[in-house]
Formats: C-alpha cells, structure tokens, sequence
C-alpha cells in the first residue's frame, strides 16, 4: 500500500494536508483531509471578562475578524439582555455586508480564481493571482485591490480597526456614524455595486462560458447530496447578520428552522482520532459516518447552503441572479460543490446592494446608538452567517460576567464532515492507475477549496486527542528516532 501525501494544502486560512491511500493498482482507496493545527480559543477565554470577549475571538484568524467579533458582540446583547438602538443594528449591518463582500471577493479572486480563471490543471507556477491578473488584465487587476482597499477604509471609518474592530459593544456600538463619512460611505457603496456587477459579468464570461469548467461543476466527481443550513431572514430570504437558522433535506424539505438558543437541540459533534477538526452534525438525524444522503446527519453550510435554504435574496439584482443560477442548475436544491463559487458570487451582489440601501438610510447617522446594560449576566448566544457559514458563539459566565465557558460553532467545523466527503471523492475520481501529476493533485485540492475553510477558526477541541509522531534528526539530517504518541 503506498501513499501520497499534499502537505501543505494551499490558497485556504489555516493548515491542513491530504493523505491519498492507494491500492496494489494505483487507485485511490481512501482520503483524509487532516487538520493538524489547534488554536484551543475556548479554553483561554474561560476566566476573561466577557467584554473582552469581541476584541479577544477576532485574533483567531486574519480573515474572519469581523465575524467573531460580530457573533461575540451579539452574544454579549444576549448575555446581557439588550436591545440595541435601530440605528445601531444598521451600523453593525452595514461593516458587516462591507466584510463580506470584500472577503467574497478575496476568495473568488486570489483563492479560487486560479483554477477557474487561469485553469484547474494549469501549470502550477501559473496557478496564482499573478496568473489571473494575466489572464484579466493589469487594469481589472488595479480595480480589484482598488475596491478591496475602499471597502476596508469604509470599516477603518465604523469599526475602528478593519482587521480588529473595536466598535461592537454590549447594546450597541462605541460612536455614531458622521456625516462626513456616511457621504464618502455612499459614494464607495455605488462603486462596490459596479464592482460585484462586474463581478458577477467576469464568472460568467471567464467560468461559465467555458464548458469543461461548467461540466466540472455539474459532475458527479464533485456533487454530494447532504442536509443545508443557513440564516434567513422573517421572508425566508438570506440574511448575513440575523434571522432564524433553517435546515432543508437534501430534497430541499424544510427539516427545522429555529432561533439560535435551540442550537443544541439540532447540532452534535462526532470526534474522529485523526483530526483536531470536529464534525458536527444534525442530532435528530444522527452520525452514520463518511457518507451523504437523506440517513447521514451530515449538513453543510456557507454560499450555496445559504441559497438553498433561502426562498430568495432580498434585493433585486442578486434576485436575478439566483433565479438565474438555480434555472441553469436545474432547480433547489443545488448539491454540486463548485457552485460555491458561483452562489459566493452572487452574495456579493446582495452584500454590495445592502451596502448601497443602508448607506443611503437617514438613521445611518442618528446619534443613539448604545442601550447600557444593567442585567447580571449569565447565558449569552449571538449568531452571524461567517463567509464560511453559520458562526454561533455561546458564553456561559458567572455574576461578575466572567467566562465559565465558552462555545464557538464554527461554520468550517460545520462543513467538516462534507470536506472530508469531498476530498475522498475528487481523489477516487481523478487518482486512478498510479498517474499522479501537480495537475491532478491541484483537482482534489479543488473539492476543499470551494468551501473557503478556515481551520485556525475551525479547531478548539481541548484536551488534544489526536496521535502525533515526533522526529528526531541528527545535525546531518539523519532520522535517528520517531516517537509516537496514540492517544
């Protein structure tokens, strides 16, 4: 038996590897998409302040900042039982929809793009954002970094610090918006709607437009037929920022929608030994293993979760262009995995029109925006819809409001279980007759990549139950021992 081994993986947050176990023919048996980072942010909280709590889970990672500090805030109304100001949840929603669409727009071009734009077998020198940008052109290249650069500036302006805002506070936020900035505000949100329009025109003509990479999206090598979870807001309609959690079938029957503090009712979490990864999945259902359809418990979350458990987008043009997706992919639900790519696409445009209407809403810069606690704490959930997915985190303290315990479901933790499927399938699909080339291999890594995982947020389980192996070498490089830990 020998294996093949992608250590690292590349174009994601996070560390991880693929093992590919191939039998006496050369085939893929099976494959392991291994996370072997831990980050254990639970388990220093306990004992901080829980206001603390929204500067602390942004340093998880560089790319979801703004969702934990989201998520921790809302917690902390939760904990505290608050209703903050209107103008507050507007202020909180508008840096929220900036993130996402400049986070969105990350993956889709600097991550994803290189196997879509420049060629998923493409030589692997090629396979980066240099490649895309010769392939786009040095100006769409300029307007790419351009725009990214003004949305974050629009969230240096809200939340203090755009990669470790400071704003959200327990009833509120710290300052309203001015007036001046709500101006410069409203001229960027009309750029940020041309730029996910274009957007949105370039996966057309430079993705959809191509048939061997529309046939690789609709193929069996990349499609599983799980559960999906997402927000959604009062109309069933995708909300990033609040809503009721809604689960659908792989059928697209709704199996439960629910407010965030029945989370445990629904969610469990499965432990595997060779991984620091959980893999929840739905409770009623239960974990039947590495397998999809109607029995497995098996859910996902993230884009395409999002809009197949949504009715519909909440603003016209990303309307459009969802009924536009889900006619050319032959209805709901969509179970290929590379349509990520194209419902990533499509938020972007419903991030950059809510953008534009809350930007233009006069309460924008209406002075009352924080409600002060008063109520002794005890249990606080908030919820947001990460890029990644459904990110709930979950504060237990005691009356001084200090941490006793500390929760975080995080959407990659949610799609572990569907990467793993995913991975196993794309390398016994492409991985056949021992024939294995840096094209072939980037194909398997492709499974995981739709799902933009983050796996600094992703790992938390502690004690560490995962073996581990130490290597001892001698200053020539000779291995002269191999320690190993089982448990």
């Amino acid at each position: 038996m020998k294996e093949i081994i992608i250590d690292p993986i590349t174009r994601l947050e996070g560390h991880g590897k693929i093992i590919i176990v191939l039998d006496d023919d050369g085939n893929a048996k099976r494959a392991y998409f291994q996370v072997p980072e831990l980050r254990g942010f639970e388990k220093f909280a306990e004992g901080r302040a829980a206001e603390d709590m929204p500067i602390i889970t942004p340093r998880i990672c560089g790319v979801c900042p703004m969702a934990h500090h989201m998520a921790s805030t809302k917690a902390l109304d939760d904990l505290y039982k608050i209703d903050p100001p209107s103008a507050a949840k507007k202020i909180r929603e508008l840096a929220y929809n900036v993130f996402m669409l400049e986070d969105h727009a990350l993956h889709f071009y600097i991550l994803a793009g290189p196997d879509f734009i420049v060629g998923p077998t493409a030589p692997k020198s090629e396979r980066n954002v240099v490649g895309v940008i010769k392939k786009v052109g040095l100006e769409v290249g300029k307007r790419i970094i351009v725009t990214r650069k003004k949305l974050r500036d629009i969230n240096t302006r809200l939340a203090g610090k755009v990669i470790h805002p400071v704003f959200g506070v327990p009833g509120g936020v710290s300052k309203p918006v001015s007036e001046d900035d709500a101006k410069e505000i409203r001229a960027i949100a009309n750029e940020a709607l041309d730029f996910a329009m274009f957007t949105l025109k370039a996966f057309k003509d430079l993705v959809l437009s191509k048939k061997e990479i529309l046939d690789l999206i609709i193929s069996e090598a990349y499609t599983h037929r799980t559960y999906y979870m997402g927000l959604v807001d009062d109309k069933n309609r995708v909300n990033f920022y609040d809503g009721k959690i809604k689960i659908v079938t792989p059928s697209g029957k709704e199996f439960a929608k629910f407010d965030v503090h029945e989370y445990q009712n629904y969610i469990q979490e499965h432990v595997e030994p060779w991984t620091y990864i959980k893999f929840p999945f739905i409770r009623q259902v239960g974990w039947k293993g590495f397998v999809d359809g109607e029995d497995s418990g098996i859910y996902c979350v993230a884009p395409l979760a999002r809009l197949n458990v949504a009715d519909g987008m909440a603003t016209p043009l990303a309307q459009e262009a969802y009924e536009e997706m889900y006619e050319m992919l032959s209805g709901k639900p969509v179970h290929h995995t590379l349509a990520f790519h194209w419902a990533r696409v499509i938020e972007m445009v419903y991030a950059a029109e809510r953008i534009k209407e809350l930007a233009e809403d006069p309460e924008l810069t209406d002075k009352n925006v924080r409600v002060m606690p008063t109520s002794t704490p005890s249990i606080g959930i908030g919820v947001v819809e990460a890029p990644r997915g459904t990110l709930i985190h979950h504060y237990e303290t005691d009356e001084l409001g200090r941490i006793k315990r500390a929760n975080l479901i995080v959407a990659t933790q949610q799609n572990a279980a569907r990467i793993a499927l995913s991975v196993d399938k794309a390398a016994k699909s492409f991985v056949k007759r021992g024939i294995i080339d840096e094209g072939l291999l980037n194909m398997v890594e492709i499974a995981f990549r739709a799902y933009d995982p983050c796996h600094a947020c992703g790992t938390h389980s502690l004690p560490g139950s995962m073996p581990f192996k130490i290597y001892l070498y001698n200053e020539d490089g000779k291995l002269l021992n191999v320690i190993t830990r089982e448990q």
